[in-house]
């Protein structure tokens, strides 16, 4: 969309209308998807509704949080198909918001979490680097800075929302901080159980 296009939805009643109706069908009906669809349009446009972004936010929170502590409980991974994308791209969101909080625990918990339920090598791999990252105490300015490479133009869509190329070779950089690894995910085990 550009700004005229975007400037006229923000204007147009019966698409805000209709943008309402699709958030309340979402919650009446938990769809992460249809919530996400409803996020995703309520800050491109920009409508200042804050209150009701937070809102669509922590509903999105509160239906990944039950239904990835259902998936722990079965012991069965999540994929990037249907609903368990938008699970890991909320868990996900949410780990990298306490990251840049410098709330490193939290962050690092849910980073684990993901790594322990996901069907995804490059995924996990990713998220064991940030793992490491926020083991080490490093902020995501100096993250971004020292490791993470902007350059996507050969990605995968399906990563689009995740951080995953790196100006390191993820195996190497996880092989030569291993003891890192192993001991936080020795502390967080639990978390499974």
């Amino acid at each position: 969309m550009n700004m005229q296009e975007l400037d006229e939805a923000r204007k147009n009643p019966d698409f805000l209308v209709f943008l309402q109706e699709k958030e309340n069908n979402a919650l009446k009906e938990q769809s992460i998807k249809d919530l996400y669809e409803v996020l995703d349009t309520l800050l491109v446009l920009n409508l200042e509704e804050e209150n009701r972004i937070n809102k669509v936010y922590e509903e999105i929170l509160k239906i990944a949080f039950n239904n990835i502590e259902k998936r722990i409980q079965t012991n069965k991974p999540l994929s990037l198909d249907g609903d368990d994308f938008y699970y890991i791209r909320s868990f996900y969101e949410h780990a990298i918001e306490k990251w840049s909080l410098e709330n490193y625990d939290g962050a690092k918990e849910l980073f684990f979490i993901l790594t322990q339920i996901i069907d995804d090598q490059k995924l996990i791999d990713a998220f064991n680097l940030h793992l490491v990252n926020c083991a080490k105490n490093i902020d995501m300015d100096k993250f971004f800075d020292t490791l993470v490479l902007e350059n996507k133009d050969d990605m995968d869509e399906k990563y689009g929302y995740f951080i995953t190329t790196f100006k390191v070779n993820p195996q190497e950089y996880l092989g030569a901080n291993i003891d890192i690894l192993k001991d936080e995910f020795k502390k967080m085990e639990h978390l499974l159980i």
